[in-house]
Order: structure tokens, then C-alpha cells, then sequence
């Protein structure tokens, strides 16, 4: 399980920096406009709303002697190497808007193309309700290690020399590329695919109609809506926590530290919303998790800057809190995906998974693409060596109620979700008995 989960790692180490480090570095170093990088940002997760679902179809459509699922991983793990070489070793004659977005466009696919495969491959380890549970703690664990192993070298470097943007990309893009040679290898040899299950109609439904079912599951649609508004939340404070720290705090020295700090107790966050989920079932799991960062984020509102106190107290809290949605989301996906195959015969798991990539993905856009012109509207100036106390409280307000709000709007989406344990297990109960009755006798 450890060798499988391992593959979060590379993913998970690149997405953080992505999100947290390179709008400022590419911003303050390169010279790019704020609203350059947010439409670029955009654009990308735009282009990954057509190229999901298509890798989500095209996965579960594949036949070959090494699976369904491997052979888009490794050609996805070659694509996303390269990019990750672009995007972290960027040579300053070279950038420009054109570079960065063909970097992030390839860096985007090649994750695509790792990640919807390998979470629909984690979806089909086990049918078991909780045990999914599990399977997605041991990557959640995985993901928290990579990014708390990916901040401590910007950290230390923040307090050499803190201004110095291409050692951070360089020392972060490190750990990407190493950790993707080490472990794409480790997950591939972790556990043999199961075979597809037997299609009760085995006419191919055109690929168009396919895709258009992810709108028309009523229970996908609420898991996948609930997960865009905490990703909403999530990238806010991730886009705008460097800025908030240097420029509203006083802090630059805490800008990558704080953030260390937050994964530190993120490590051990994901067992602890396990247990709860074990407990409680998953989507008050959810609810929970997502009314706790409620609170912690309109707590932000009480900060004094330079003072680091109550910052820190809430840096903890939102470790400890961190990912409790994410966790049972992800695990939700695969129930969902097995109640659809009972009502229509056809195994969709990685176009589903694929749907929840595409959710996250569009969330981050939305807030990236959102929150960093609206602190630019403010008047906040990211190369300034002093802004206004309006634009500055601008940035507060955004860092805090962005995150608050969108949260709330995430806990409300999944209240009541009717796929518990019981009704779960009476599903796997008629699956199994439906699989039996299709597989030919030997």
C-alpha cells in the first residue's frame, strides 16, 4: 500500500509550488503581470476540462497485456518530467507569457494522465466501504509528506536569502523530478490490475455521450461540486498566503516557514479524519472537516501584523484540518461510480475520478484566476516595497472570506448525501452477484 501511495508524491510535490510559489516567483523575478499569470492559469484549467474526461474515457476504454491503467501512467510520468524541467529551471531569457503557458499546458497533461488512471486504479484495490477509506489515507499521507518534504528546502533558503526565486523553483523541482524516477516504478509493481468488469450491455456508448454523463449523475454532481468549492477555498489561501505573509504580516522570513509548519501536522491530519469518517461515515466526515476551516479562516480576521501568535495557532489548526474534505470526497467517488454501474452496467470509475480531477483543477482556476486580479484591483502590488493600508486590507479580506465562504458553500453541497455504508453495501452485494451470473463458467 505505502509503494502504491507513493506516487502521490511527485504529483502532490509539483501542484503545491504551482499553486503557492510560481505566481509570486514568476510574478516578482520575471517580471509577469499578476493578471497575465491568472489567465494563464485559467487557461490551463480550462484546457483541462476537455482533456480529463478524455483521458477518464480513453482509460477505461484501454485493453492491453499491462493493463488499463499503467500505460498511462508511465507516458504521462515522461510528459510531466519534461515540463516540471521547464517550469522549475527556467532560464530567465526565455520566459515570457508563450513559455509559461506551454509549460503549464504540458505539466498539466502529463499529470492528467498520471493521476486520473492511478485514482481509478486505487477505486478498483478494494470494493469495501471503509477499506476505500484507507486506501485513500495511505495517499492523502503520501501527498501531505511530499509537500511538507517539497516546502522545507524554500524555507531554509527564505532564511538565507529570501528573495532569491530561482533557488526556490530549482531546490522544489528537485524533489519533483527524483521523487517521479523513484516511485512511478514502486506504484506499478504494488498490486496486479483487476480485470474490467464484465459490461452488462456491451455496446460502446459515443464518446460524446459518455462524457456529457458526469452532468447527469445526480450523486456525482454533488460530490463534484462540493469538491470545487473546497478547492476554491484551499487555492485562495494557497495563491495569496506568500503575499499575505510579506506584505500584510511584515513576515517575509515566515513566508515559506508558515506554510512548512501547516504540512507538518497535515502529515498526521489524514489518519485522524479516517477515524472520524470510520465513526460517523464519510460525508459528516466532510462537513466537519469543511465547518472547521470555516472557523479558522475567519479567525485570520483577528491577525495583527508582526504579530506571529495567534497566526501560528491558526497555521496549526488548518494542518490539522487540512485535506478532511479532499479525503472523503475522493473516497465518496468510487461508492458513486459503483451505484452507477449497478443502475447501468457500464464501468465508468476513471471517467468519474477523472471528473473529480477536473473539479479540483477547475476550482484552483477559479481561484487563482479570481483572487489574485481582485487583490490587484484592491491596489495590493506585489513588486511594491510598500502598499496602502486599503490594498493591504483588501488582501486580507480576500485571504480570509474567500477560503470562509467557499468552505461554508462546500459543507452545505454535501449535507445529507445519501450514499452511507449500508446502501453501499447492499450495491457491491448485487454487483457481485450480477458480475457471478455474467462470467462465463470455466
Amino acid at each position: 500500500m505505502a509503494g502504491f501511495a507513493s506516487l502521490s508524491v511527485p504529483v502532490a510535490a509539483a501542484q503545491m509550488p504551482l499553486a503557492v510559489h510560481l505566481p509570486a516567483i514568476y510574478a516578482q523575478h520575471f517580471g509577469l503581470s499578476l493578471g497575465v499569470i491568472g489567465a494563464i492559469f485559467l487557461a490551463e484549467r480550462l484546457w483541462g476540462a476537455i482533456a480529463d474526461p478524455l483521458i477518464g474515457v480513453l482509460s477505461d476504454r484501454t485493453s492491453s497485456r499491462f493493463g488499463r491503467r499503467r500505460p498511462w501512467i508511465v507516458g504521462g510520468a515522461i510528459i510531466f518530467g519534461l515540463a516540471s524541467l521547464a517550469l522549475f529551471f527556467p532560464s530567465a531569457s526565455l520566459v515570457s507569457p508563450l513559455y509559461l503557458g506551454a509549460a503549464m499546458f504540458a505539466i498539466y497533461l502529463g499529470s492528467a494522465m498520471i493521476q486520473i488512471p492511478y485514482l481509478a486504479w486505487s477505486g478498483q484495490i478494494s470494493g469495501e466501504y471503509h477499506e476505500r477509506t484507507r486506501i485513500v489515507t495511505f495517499q492523502t499521507v503520501a501527498a501531505a509528506a511530499a509537500l511538507l518534504l517539497v516546502l522545507i528546502l524554500p524555507t531554509i533558503i527564505d532564511q538565507l536569502n529570501p528573495r532569491d526565486g530561482q533557488l526556490k523553483l530549482a531546490a522544489m523541482g528537485a524533489v519533483v523530478i527524483g521523487s517521479l524516477i523513484i516511485t512511478v516504478p514502486l506504484a506499478l509493481r504494488a498490486f496486479t490490475e483487476a480485470p474490467a468488469a464484465t459490461p452488462v450491455n456491451h455496446e460502446r456508448a459515443p464518446l460524446g455521450r459518455t462524457i456529457t454523463i458526469l452532468f447527469s449523475d445526480p450523486l456525482l454532481r454533488r460530490v463534484l461540486l462540493s469538491d470545487f468549492a473546497v478547492t476554491i477555498g484551499q487555492s485562495t489561501r494557497a495563491g495569496l498566503i506568500v503575499f499575505f505573509v510579506t506584505a500584510y504580516m511584515g513576515l517575509p522570513q515566515w513566508a515559506s516557514g508558515l506554510y512548512l509548519f501547516q504540512f507538518v501536522f497535515g502529515v498526521v491530519a489524514g489518519p485522524i479524519w479516517a477515524q472520524i469518517g470510520y465513526r460517523i461515515g464519510k460525508h459528516r466526515a466532510a462537513i466537519a472537516g469543511e465547518l472547521t476551516q470555516v472557523a479558522i479562516n475567519l479567525a485570520l480576521l483577528l491577525v495583527v501584523p508582526g504579530q506571529i501568535a495567534l497566526l501560528l495557532a491558526l497555521t496549526v489548526a488548518q494542518g490539522l484540518a487540512q485535506g478532511s474534505g479532499n479525503l472523503m470526497l475522493r473516497s465518496m467517488v468510487a461508492d458513486v461510480a459503483d451505484a452507477h454501474r449497478l443502475r447501468t452496467g457500464a464501468d465508468r470509475t476513471a471517467l468519474f475520478f477523472s471528473a473529480f480531477s477536473l473539479s479540483s483543477k477547475a476550482g484552483m482556476a477559479v481561484a487563482v484566476g479570481i483572487a489574485l486580479p481582485l487583490v490587484g484591483w484592491f491596489g495590493f502590488n506585489p513588486q511594491a516595497v510598500t502598499n496602502t493600508p486599503e490594498a493591504l486590507h483588501g488582501l486580507l479580506w480576500v485571504f480570509a472570506l474567500g477560503p470562509a465562504i467557499a468552505h461554508l458553500i462546500s459543507a452545505a453541497l454535501i449535507h445529507g448525501f445519501p450514499l452511507h455504508e449500508a446502501q453501499h453495501s447492499e450495491i457491491r452485494r448485487r454487483l457481485e452477484e450480477r458480475d457471478a451470473a455474467l462470467t462465463p463458467a470455466e
